[in-house]
């Protein structure tokens, strides 16, 4: 597979610094420090459990609040995510756009410090406006990718990103499991600060991002408000959504597959707890495993996805979870089975363990395919907008999931109801097979063949 030609007035897309590629990659490394700390591993159950705590009703209320304060982050970057990267396209200001989400993501974590018991509604607050400029800066730092290489390079580079992130989060959550101990209300003074540890984490490990990392977009003509700009062009690219039918036909399977990932993300270690049954050992050992797992998925799918096709790629590690959810759901039966038949005396928590490798592999490899096939269908002048989408498509997945397996969970139980979750990634296996990754990158060509820089100023 050859480079993607340059439309008239641009250059064509080579391979950027191994310098550059690194500093990208570092703001998946930072990052992941606020997404296991605060949403998946300890101020999620901080909040629940001491914050919030139960009120004689098992914790419902503690888990309905945190459940909607992700929604509401979640639902304010499907509105806005499209419209941010219309003007971020369109000024070349992809740059200028992360660093204000990765301010807004630091400095609100840090603040999570002063949310003590009972202080509710500010640590609410603290947690939407958070969790909101770190799912932005998701999406605008996944801009940056189409720059970075060629087509044949986009697995690699993505993969690279993802792999780099979950090593990221090993060390940040490493730190917090052996010197801020556990999410209690008796170690409350030291597990409080975790909020500002994540801070300082991402604040410091992102910084070769910003020196590192170039703006290679051409500024257009000023004259209209961020407000026009951002309507103009969002209406246009969805009257121009026929010319990439291959990318939005990939966002709607993008949707049913993150649903499931999401799920999975918020409810994997409730599972453990309640229906595998394991203790806090088996639990680290768990959250290391699946760290590990998924940064050899992103990495090594990266590399392979450059030699199969990205789409097949997606595909293989869609298959691979509904593996992983059968085998997650079967655990209890197959230990049992195996126990029974083979004189064994193995507790379904081992064998959790190794289902662990499994979904670990899946969840790092999915991700960063479905960042490239998008990074691989964006013109690169429309690359903020189209990524707007991206994140669109993951964040309404993400509200959509959670509560459906809520809502599920209390009518047939959460072991059963994890089947939901091989449901939806079979739904998107069938509709990503409409999907043609050739004519998706020719329409992407096409696109900027006739919409070429003009005059050098645009």
């Amino acid at each position: 597979m050859s480079a993607v030609p340059a439309a008239a007035g641009d250059t064509p897309r080579q391979r950027a610094s191994r310098k550059e590629i690194f500093g990208w990659a570092m703001f998946d490394f930072a990052n992941q420090a606020f997404t296991l700390l605060i949403i998946t591993v300890v101020f999620g159950e901080l909040f629940t459990t001491v914050i919030v705590g139960d009120r004689d009703d098992g914790y419902r209320l503690a888990n309905l609040l945190w459940s909607l304060a992700l929604a509401v982050s979640y639902l304010m970057v499907v509105i806005t995510g499209p419209l941010c990267g219309a003007v971020m396209d369109y000024h070349a200001a992809k740059k200028r756009f992360l660093f204000v989400s990765y301010l807004a993501t630091v400095g609100a974590t840090a603040m999570l410090y002063f949310v003590e018991p009972g202080y509710v509604v500010l640590g609410l607050l603290l947690i939407v406006v958070s969790n909101y400029a770190y799912s932005m800066g998701e999406s605008f730092i996944a801009a940056f990718l189409p720059d970075l290489g060629p087509p044949e390079d986009m697995g690699k580079i993505s993969g690279f990103g993802w792999s780099l992130g979950y090593v990221g989060g090993l060390f940040a959550a490493g730190f917090t499991l052996l010197v801020l101990g556990e999410a209690t209300a008796d170690n409350f003074e030291r597990i409080r600060w975790v909020g500002p540890f994540a801070a300082g984490f991402f604040l410091v490990t992102a910084i070769p991002t910003f020196l590192w990392v170039k703006e290679r977009g051409t500024p257009q003509p000023p004259g209209k408000s961020y407000h026009q700009i951002a309507w103009e062009r969002v209406a246009t690219t969805l009257h121009e959504l026929r010319h990439f039918r291959d990318l939005g036909i990939f966002l709607v399977s993008l949707l049913f597959s993150m649903a499931g990932v999401y799920i999975i993300i918020a409810f994997a270690f409730i599972y453990g707890a309640q229906v595998i049954g394991w203790d806090e050992s088996i639990r680290n050992i768990m959250f290391i495993i699946v760290q590990i797992t998924a940064a050899a998925g992103a990495l090594g799918f990266g590399f392979i996805q450059d030699r199969i096709g990205t789409k097949f790629t997606y595909l293989l590690t869609l298959t691979l979870w509904v593996a992983a959810i059968f085998a997650i759901w079967a655990t209890p039966e197959v230990t049992a089975f195996l126990n029974e038949s083979l004189g064994l005396d193995w507790e379904a928590q081992h064998l959790f363990l190794v289902v662990g490798c499994l979904a670990g592999l899946s969840l790092g490899s999915s991700q960063s395919a479905s960042r490239a096939l998008v990074g691989l269908f964006s013109p690169t002048r429309k690359a903020a907008e189209f990524f707007g989408f991206w994140g669109l498509a993951n964040k309404l997945a993400g509200v959509f999931g959670i509560i459906g397996l809520g809502l599920l969970q209390t009518v047939v139980g959460l072991q059963a109801s994890i089947l939901l979750c091989a449901a939806l990634f079979i739904v998107a296996i069938l509709i990503c097979l409409a999907v043609n990754q050739a004519r998706g990158q020719q329409a992407a060509r096409d696109w900027e063949t006739r919409n070429p820089i003009q005059g050098g100023t645009g």
